[in-house]
């Protein structure tokens, strides 16, 4: 579908500012559109000449987009946000493209799962029945704490998505996953914490557990399957399980970066949009697996990249079980940047205390408006329907608000979420800052 069709829209959007351009990404199977469109040629359908490059960590690859060092990258989806509200990095960040849904899972070091396992009840072929709930890890924890010891788990940053579904699951399970109190100096995440959280960067979770620094680990794949795969731990959730269809990674550019290059920005995410129809399409996706395969891409054996792209994922070793949209590239307007998508994001900073003070409903609406841009995206959403590349059909009705994310089950705790009442959202949960309380004064 590149080539001949694309080019009808150049005319209309004019070419763009600046073609050559650096974009980062971490090594994990969510950054697959950038690959795709670098190898289906979708950037050079737009007359874009694109270098990919894997970044040390999340926090390198934030700064690197800050300063100008990329153009733009595959980010974290709260990173824009945390970056706009000035948690941790001050920066005007934005996103028109949300680059995938779900795709996380949570894993457990061997001997804690033999633990769990006795709390859990069993399938008529005698492998635990999911979703497997935190009150099986409680008693694991408590034993810790009997014995005085801390109980560390890891997640990839702090305004992750690994690090809200983990607190969420423990939340949910009864355990607290403990308050940050930025504003007097504490961003550990750990006050009152009955279970530690640390910071790893992704490809180094299964061997930070193997080596027993933590205890179990919240991150994208292919690295809980790759603990299976070495046989060092068990996941014993996917966040599918904890909120289907949740939002995952964004696309992340500077908002100076965007107003300095529009018709770029609009090129690259046409070149996105495209790529995540490709990966959609059940066809490619055994072709997407040797893709990322590569070492320049994410590096991993291709068996473990296919047990969760294919629509399966392993919990014990062979316990494989079908997990349809375990990845999600494109299906249920995967693609667009609800802004609801950002307000559950901010309800977990506050909920947790990395926003200090209450704010009012609407800063919650306000920020998610500014950071998370649908009307970017429309007009690349738009370009490609004119264009006849892709149908009306593939995307939400681009006059109407599209506020909230549609097809999202229920939370794994049952806790509705309602992101036009961020607050009475906020306070309805039993672990959490609420109202005007502070990390401090919740102690």
């Amino acid at each position: 579908m590149h080539g001949a069709l694309a080019e009808a829209s150049a005319t209309d959007l004019g070419p763009a500012e600046k073609p050559d351009l650096k974009l980062g990404f971490i090594k994990l199977t969510d950054m697959a559109p950038l690959a795709v469109a670098w190898e289906e040629g979708y950037f050079l359908d737009e007359g874009l000449f694109v270098e990919l490059e894997a970044q040390a960590n999340w926090k390198v690859l934030l700064d690197r987009v800050i300063t100008g060092e990329l153009d733009g990258a595959h980010m974290l989806a709260g990173q824009p946000l945390g970056a706009t509200i000035g948690y941790g990095t001050q920066a005007d960040i934005i996103t028109a493209f949300s680059m995938d849904l779900n795709g996380n899972g949570i894993t457990v070091s061997n001997d804690v799962w033999q633990q769990m396992e006795q709390h859990l009840p069993q399938q008529a072929d005698g492998n635990p029945v999911h979703p497997v709930s935190a009150e099986a890890l409680k008693p694991v924890v408590d034993s810790y704490r009997d014995r005085g010891e801390r109980f560390p788990m890891g997640m990839v940053f702090p305004v992750s998505t690994h690090n809200y579904e983990l607190r969420y699951w423990l939340a949910a399970g009864g355990l607290n996953p403990g308050y940050y109190d930025p504003e007097n100096g504490d961003t550990s995440g750990t006050l009152q914490a009955d279970v530690q959280l640390s910071v790893t960067p992704p490809p180094q979770m299964p061997a930070t557990l193997e080596a027993g620094t933590i205890k179990g680990y919240c991150v994208g794949e292919p690295w809980n399957q790759q603990a299976v795969f070495k046989g060092i731990g068990v996941p014993v959730i996917t966040d599918y399980e904890i909120w289907p269809n949740n939002p995952e990674k964004v696309f992340g550019v500077t908002e100076g970066w965007a107003e300095k290059y529009p018709n770029t920005h609009v090129r690259l995410l046409r070149a996105l949009i495209r790529a995540a129809y490709w990966l959609d399409d059940n066809a490619n996706r055994e072709a997407a697996v040797q893709m990322l395969a590569r070492p320049n891409y994410v590096g991993a054996d291709p068996q473990v990249i296919a047990n969760s792209m294919t629509g399966t994922f392993e919990y014990e070793k062979g316990d494989v079980r079908s997990v349809p949209d375990f990845n999600v590239f494109f299906r249920y307007y995967a693609t667009y940047p609800y802004p609801s998508d950002a307000i559950w994001y901010l309800t977990q900073m506050r909920r947790w205390g990395q926003i200090a003070e209450p704010k009012p409903d609407n800063w919650y609406m306000d920020t998610a408006k500014k950071v998370y841009r649908a009307d970017i995206y429309a007009e690349a959403a738009q370009s490609l329907i004119d264009d006849g590349t892709l149908s009306a059909d593939d995307f939400p009705d681009l006059s109407a608000e599209n506020f909230e994310r549609p097809g999202q089950g229920e939370l794994i705790d049952g806790v509705a979420f309602t992101p036009r009442q961020p607050n009475a959202y906020i306070d309805s949960f039993a672990i959490g800052l609420k109202g005007r309380d502070t990390a401090v004064a919740a102690e």
